[in-house]
């Protein structure tokens, strides 16, 4: 009797653990979900256009499902997915990332997903995936240094990089990570069939392959207008390159804009951040007020309602943008962003 008493409270004891748990995790959700919420509406212009694009990526997702194409059905729903990505990441860990910086980020998923996959504006415009490309080199550049910006100014690491070695990191950072997308694309052709890496019809190749003598020199054919396979003339007018041209040009382009924002970046660090351009892309580490998934935990914990404090935040942030519209010149950066060199070489010698 005594042990099926035990037994009795054992399982009671474990069924609140499970329901104890599956509050948490439901209020784990809940609070991200509201400080999703309150991230999305904290700048009204970022917000315009995720509303906008997500309104659009439905429509889309809902014609691809009455085409039955639901390859396309997926795109669009990796592209919801992706347009939440930068508000999670500021909340997760607490940065902001300027308005402009996550508008450009919400459009380019957009172009490269929708517009380029789905609307095929990669065939329809052929430098479509080099302006993508482009674009990328130059925000993930902007990402990598904002990534070292932080670690300098971080009072828990011991991390101090030169202005120049800031923009080297940067430089670097967006070349792996455009590096690391061709690897993406090869591994989508070679696995599952696809066509990332698009083909280019050239009419010269060059080649140690074809040399009679099989030396070590390459054997030259020009003016190449007719390629047949198995043969079958595939009436292209001329020889199909398999993908290299293009991956080569879309590094070339990652490259160009990692390296017009690595000495962007490089001037905004040396003039301790009076850059307006360079600042409208490099993001910041967020206030104590602005830590949403704290004040989402706050508000679970309190009842209170949390669209009303949406609204009290949209009245506050309208109050004080209200002086730095008074002038175009007017700079937004804390003012100990960047500390003097006089102060750090006090600090150096005390």
């Amino acid at each position: 009797m005594e042990r099926h008493n035990m037994n009795i409270d054992d399982n009671r004891q474990n069924d609140t653990g499970r329901q104890t748990e599956e509050k948490r995790s439901g209020g784990r959700l809940r609070n991200l979900s509201r400080a999703l919420y309150m991230e999305l509406r904290e700048h009204r212009s970022s917000f315009i256009v995720y509303f906008t694009l997500r309104i659009l990526v439905i429509v889309m997702m809902i014609l691809q499902l009455l085409n039955r194409n639901y390859e396309n059905v997926f795109l669009c729903a990796l592209t919801l997915v992706l347009l939440i990505m930068p508000s999670l990441v500021q909340i997760t860990f607490k940065v902001e990332l300027p308005t402009t910086l996550e508008i450009i980020i919400l459009i380019f998923i957009f172009a490269a997903e929708i517009l380029g996959e789905i609307s095929e504006f990669y065939l329809v415009f052929p430098f479509w995936d080099s302006v993508l490309h482009t674009l990328n080199g130059f925000l993930a550049a902007a990402i990598g240094f904002s990534m070292v910006d932080l670690l300098n100014r971080s009072e828990k690491i011991m991390f101090n990089l030169s202005p120049l070695f800031m923009a080297i990191v940067a430089f670097c950072f967006s070349m792996t990570i455009g590096v690391v997308w061709e690897f993406f694309e090869f591994m989508m052709d070679q696995v599952i069939g696809y066509d990332m890496q698009k083909d280019t019809i050239i009419h010269t190749i060059r080649s140690v392959t074809l040399d009679p003598a099989g030396r070590n020199v390459p054997y030259v054919i020009n003016n190449i207008t007719e390629t047949a396979v198995n043969g079958k003339e595939l009436e292209l007018g001329g020889y199909l390159d398999i993908g290299l041209i293009d991956t080569m040009q879309d590094l070339i382009v990652n490259f160009i804009g990692a390296f017009i924002f690595s000495v962007i970046g490089f001037f905004y660090v040396k003039n301790r951040g009076k850059g307006v351009f360079a600042g409208c892309f490099i993001p910041r580490r967020k206030a104590k007020d602005k830590d949403f998934l704290k004040i989402a935990r706050e508000i679970g914990e309190n009842g209170e309602d949390v669209k009303e404090i949406v609204r009290q935040n949209a009245a506050r942030n309208t109050a004080s943008e209200a002086p730095a519209a008074a002038g175009p010149g007017t700079e937004r950066e804390t003012p100990d962003q960047f500390p003097k060199e006089e102060e750090k070489e006090g600090s150096e010698n005390s």
